[in-house]
């Protein structure tokens, strides 16, 4: 059988956290990657990812190679982080060697759910402008393909299961 690595993006506020999270609870042998944690694994000389390339660079790299030796044992990998099609392109050709599926969900909503679900965050997790910023580009990304956008401002907590349930059975999520 296939092992899957499933890319769970969008901009901060979206659910992808909450989403990958209970995505790696549903699945029977899986693994779960932060792109937050694995982009501040430098601490010193570390620049913010969407300003610094060198740092984008590196965490998609670390990304790479713990996704890689996750699959070597035959896990199901979940990344969790802000992944435009370009990165997941790139991701899929450096994966080409091997035989697994790729399925690419980048979660949105619309301004006034983002901002009110980033006030609901810690003070200090708030991403304020940040998330508008990435929610437009986003939107704009003419690279990002409708059939991997999932809008999730209609959907309550209560509705996650359904949201998994359509993550893992439908196929226009699938990029391989």
């Amino acid at each position: 059988m296939k092992n899957t690595v499933y890319i769970i993006s969008g901009p901060a506020g979206v659910g992808k956290s909450t989403t990958s999270r209970r995505l790696v609870e549903t699945l029977a042998r899986s693994s779960y990657i932060s792109g937050d944690v694995i982009s501040h694994l430098p601490v010193n000389g570390r620049g913010k990812p969407w300003l610094d390339k060198r740092t984008l660079d590196l965490t998609w790299k670390n990304i790479l190679n713990i996704t890689m030796n996750l699959l070597d044992y035959e896990y199901d990998v979940v990344i969790d982080y802000v992944s435009f099609p370009k990165e997941v392109k790139w991701l899929a050709e450096e994966l080409n060697n091997r035989d697994v599926k790729i399925v690419y969900v980048v979660l949105l909503v619309d301004k006034e759910t983002i901002i009110l679900r980033d006030q609901l965050r810690p003070e200090e997790e708030r991403m304020g402008e940040r998330s508008l910023i990435l929610l437009d580009e986003f939107e704009n990304d003419s690279e990002l393909l409708d059939t991997n956008k999932l809008y999730t401002h209609e959907c309550k907590i209560e509705k996650l299961s359904e949201i998994i349930e359509g993550i893992l059975q439908d196929d226009k999520y699938l990029l391989r």
